[in-house]
């Protein structure tokens, strides 16, 4: 990894996003295909793209009890848990609106509802992420979602991996589709025979599946555009450089457009991480995904303080961050744009992937700045309510015509006016 002098106004070097014509192209195409043609389109696209035939799109219960006998017992007991940590986190979330009382019996108020049904995407293809099913579920469930619907993209066999169905029947999930792509963000917005329409889409996938969820937008709601994987790590000279190393190896090998930075005050941290990532790399299963990400978006910046460094941060809002220093709680503190923070040497972004309890489904693209990760605010709507009494309506009714005639709508006027006496 190359080593650079952090300096002020310094821009970090990030993958670009958006897809290209063709990509926006084929999408377009692929959405136009599924609302018009429904099942019959699915399993074209199914075909051509997963290279399989599907017999049935929506996965039968017993398959999903088969893949629980697919999977280690150890491994279903640790998903098992990871799902109770997970509810545990996210029902500190829940809330439950509020009431405002006014004088004369007048009130205000909100309304929190969960949304009726949710369409939860989960990549597939290079790897299987039982993980994502459980981390976009769960907060769904604890808000009140009804109906959950997992898709998924299917390997040539037409199976989907046995650890994304054991985390669906853990949670008790039973409308699961062999659809993964765009054609699957056209199912869940558009609906087909087989498939009836969700209300949001979550989840992340590939640039096709990105561009798909930005397409549909305003006809279902999404939570994000998810880009590749990114990770800083802020260390000083307390931390150890093949922990260091090992953590941004941890991302680097999600993608070849993933982000892996080092932002350090030691430049001998730096000088050693450099040479640990490259002896870490050459026995790393997914070698050439990660030294294409290293590469091409990995670096080391060495700054002469840790304000430096903090605002360095700042500015990348990265989607993980690992604060490996001295009083690293302390420095937590000065953090304001990161998607999951990490604080502390046995802290490492594995723990939040999986078992923590935080959500591992983060804002990327230093989108941190204006966005959070996904939580039950993501699967719930806030409806306003006014209750005015007849005494409060009459002290209030000539302010508010006349602000509504300020804007020159006589209707809206004569509608608060239009109260207050008897009517035959």
């Amino acid at each position: 990894m190359k080593i650079t002098k952090l300096e002020k106004g310094i821009s970090l070097k990030r993958p670009l996003e958006g897809g290209n014509e063709e990509q926006l192209k084929v999408v377009r195409q692929v959405l136009a295909d599924v609302r018009a043609q429904g099942d019959a389109a699915i399993r074209f696209y199914t075909e051509k793209w997963d290279g399989f035939a599907p017999d049935h799109l929506r996965v039968t219960k017993e398959e999903i009890e088969e893949s629980v006998n697919l999977i280690d017992q150890q491994l279903y007991d640790d998903l098992t848990e990871a799902a109770q940590n997970i509810r545990l986190y996210h029902e500190q979330q829940k809330r439950s609106g509020y009431r405002l009382d006014l004088k004369d019996g007048s009130w205000l108020g909100q309304r929190i509802t969960a949304l009726d049904a949710v369409g939860l995407y989960v990549p597939g293809g290079t790897a299987a992420y039982p993980s994502s099913v459980l981390m976009n579920v769960i907060p769904a469930q604890v808000a009140g979602v009804k109906r959950i619907v997992i898709t998924s993209p299917a390997g040539r066999d037409g199976k989907l991996p046995p650890g994304v169905l054991a985390a669906a029947r853990i949670l008790g999930v039973e409308e699961i589709y062999k659809i993964g792509g765009a054609q699957a963000i056209a199912a869940l917005a558009y609906g087909t025979e087989t498939l009836s329409p969700v209300d949001k889409i979550t989840g992340p996938g590939n640039i096709f599946v990105a561009l798909a969820k930005r397409e549909v937008f305003g006809e279902v709601a999404i939570d994000m555009i998810a880009g590749p994987s990114e990770i800083a790590v802020l260390a000083d000279d307390t931390a150890f450089a093949d922990e260091i190393a090992a953590d941004l190896l941890s991302q680097a090998e999600h993608d070849k457009l993933a982000c892996a930075i080092l932002i350090t005050t030691s430049e001998q941290l730096a000088k050693k991480v450099a040479d640990e990532v490259e002896k870490q790399l050459t026995t790393l299963p997914r070698e050439k995904v990660a030294r294409a990400s290293i590469e091409n978006f990995g670096a080391i910046y060495v700054a002469e303080t840790m304000a430096d460094a903090v605002d360095a941060i700042n500015s990348l809002a990265p989607e993980h961050l690992e604060i490996v220093t001295k009083n690293a709680e302390v420095v937590a503190e000065q953090v304001r744009h990161a998607g999951g923070i990490f604080i502390g040497r046995y802290s490492s972004e594995p723990v939040g992937d999986y078992f923590a309890g935080t959500n591992h489904v983060l804002p990327t693209n230093s989108t941190a700045r204006f966005a959070s990760g996904l939580n039950v605010d993501d699967f719930v709507k806030k409806s306003s309510v006014v209750f005015y009494s007849e005494k409060t309506w009459a002290e209030n009714a000539p302010k508010i015509a006349r602000l509504a005639r300020m804007e020159g709508l006589e209707g809206h006027a004569r509608a608060v006016e239009s109260r207050g006496w008897e009517k035959e």
